[in-house]
């Protein structure tokens, strides 16, 4: 069961990395909710420097999926010391 949780994790991570990545260079960035009701926010939003920064957390989520596929590094039994 732990590794079907850990399937559907990954999945996840790799989904919402590529929708963090490329949301902020489509219209529906520049024509949500926020910037409609608080027009003062749209200065912070579509700058590119915050866009980056959104795509750089979707970039690290596909990373942070790609690692967790592999084997598990549980704790070692060699690193015990044995009794003397």
């Amino acid at each position: 069961m732990h590794k079907f949780f850990s399937a559907i994790v990954v999945v996840l991570l790799c989904i919402m990395g590529a929708i963090l990545f490329y949301l902020p260079w489509t219209g529906i960035w520049e024509r949500n909710w926020f910037l409609v009701h608080y027009p003062y926010l749209m200065r912070i939003f579509l700058h590119p420097s915050v866009r980056g920064a959104v795509s750089g957390l979707g970039i690290l989520d596909i990373f942070l999926a790609v690692s967790m596929i592999g084997p598990d590094s549980g704790p070692s039994t060699a690193s015990r010391a044995g009794p003397r």
